[in-house]
């Protein structure tokens, strides 16, 4: 009993190991090889990528001699003759392992020699006629290698040459016997089609895979439009209700409040205009997110570089002490990059207020004459040094995040960074036009110094 439990756990790996085997050897056969590529060269376990090998040499090994050893004994044909067509009907079955249609090409051209060698024949065997049973075994393993590998019209030429071969050879002896001629046409045929189902559903399967991935695809595109679009809902739902709810209270304050001031209805009218933009705005940007690309939203003009000086105003409305130079004559600026500009500035201008309020700004715009757009915004330390504003900002850096970003896209750089004084420094420079929109573009920009604020 003790050696019979010392046994079980060996049996058990050994038989572990087998049906492994097997089910690799399953899956190898059920997926045809590659055009040039080996039977079963797929397969993960060297030993079945090995097989296909080991069953050429042993048929060749067993079937060489016996056919030599029938075509001059039973069939009376010259030793070296016999020789030389039994090599040419069993060697290239080593070749049918990567070029299969190949070895079937000399095969059948050795099927067919031998017939005429042995058709004048009156050995003992002679009336096996015009195929050896040696060549129908050899020939029915080559069958298998061509349905893995080739497609139906090359299979069925294969089929059809042998049938119309057989048929040929058979009206060249008269009232010979053909019983070996039919087993082969309906062996090779069955082969031929069972291997060629196996093939046309593994091509089945790798294109439902395909198909699968495309369609898990297509799913995480659908999510990630609903996605947006729940987005887009949220956002219009929280935001718009309480830029609606600033524009009213703007609007109706010069009629709240009796005895305001002319510069504080003026102030009042600016916070609604501002607001109202701002919702517009927002509301172009959520009509994006809900489209799937094939439609865009409000075709309402872009702001740009024209209207830097309403930006400017704003925030010099807000608190900030800002001024702009900016040059008369810029030439063709491109949409994208006109954009761009003014989202930078803008987005300087917020970051004073928020960060820095009451502090002296200085924006530049100007082109220079190697064919780039300067953008300076440089303020000072805040007038306000621990104001509330200051104080409430949390400065997460999406700000200059899509800074960057906005100048990456356009091909141009960007510098930021503190002052010594205390102050921030935003330079950008972005390219007139496209990259490579004209020979000999422009080069390279240096980069900004704090003395090119002028225009």
């Amino acid at each position: 009993m003790g050696n019979e439990t010392r046994r079980e756990p060996p049996l058990r790996h050994f038989g572990a190991r087998a049906r492994e085997g097997l089910r690799g050897l399953g899956s190898a056969l059920t997926t045809p090889a590659a055009a040039g590529e080996p039977l079963l060269g797929g397969a993960g376990s060297r030993w079945v990528r090995l097989l296909p090998y080991v069953v050429g040499v042993a048929l060749v090994a067993s079937l060489l001699p016996v056919t030599v050893h029938l075509l001059t004994q039973d069939y009376g044909v010259n030793g070296a003759l016999a020789g030389a067509v039994a090599t040419a009907q069993t060697a290239p079955l080593l070749l049918a392992v990567s070029r299969p249609l190949q070895a079937w090409w000399v095969v059948f051209a050795g099927a067919v020699l031998g017939a005429l060698v042995t058709l004048a024949s009156d050995g003992s065997r002679a009336h096996l006629w015009p195929w050896t049973p040696p060549l129908v075994i050899g020939y029915c393993a080559l069958m298998v290698a061509l349905g893995l590998r080739e497609s139906r019209r090359a299979l069925f030429g294969v089929w059809l040459a042998t049938g119309a071969a057989g048929y040929a050879l058979e009206a060249l002896r008269p009232g010979g016997r053909t019983t070996l001629h039919t087993l082969l046409l309906v062996l090779s045929g069955v082969l031929l089609l069972l291997t060629s189902a196996i093939r046309a559903r593994s091509d089945a399967q790798r294109r439902l895979v395909e198909q699968e991935t495309i369609s898990e695809a297509e799913r995480s595109r659908r999510t990630l439009l609903e996605e947006r679009a729940r987005i887009a809902r949220e956002l219009h739902d929280v935001v718009a209700h309480h830029m609606s709810v600033i524009t009213v209270q703007a609007d109706s304050a010069p009629y709240r409040i009796p005895g305001l001031p002319e510069a504080a209805r003026e102030e009042f009218g600016s916070i609604a205009a501002s607001a109202r933009e701002s919702l517009a705005e927002m509301r172009r940007l959520l009509s994006v997110l809900r489209s799937d690309g094939g439609e865009g939203g409000e075709l309402t003009p872009q702001p740009g570089l024209d209207r830097l000086q309403q930006l400017v105003e704003a925030t010099v409305r807000a608190g900030v002490p800002a001024e702009l130079a900016l040059s008369a004559d810029l030439g063709e600026v491109s949409q994208a990059v006109d954009l761009s500009a003014y989202r930078i500035v803008q987005e300087a201008l917020a970051n004073v207020v928020r960060h820095a309020p009451g502090a002296a700004t200085r924006v530049s715009v100007r082109a220079s004459d190697d064919g780039w757009l300067s953008v300076l915004v440089v303020n000072g330390p805040s007038a306000e040094p621990g104001s509330a504003v200051e104080r409430g900002a949390t400065g997460t850096g999406h700000g200059l995040v899509g800074m960057r970003e906005r100048v990456r896209l356009t091909g141009g750089f960007l510098d930021t960074g503190p002052l010594p004084d205390g102050g921030f420094r935003v330079a950008a420079r972005l390219p007139l036009r496209p990259p490579g929109a004209a020979a000999g573009g422009g080069t390279a920009p240096t980069p900004l110094t704090d003395s090119e604020d002028t225009a």
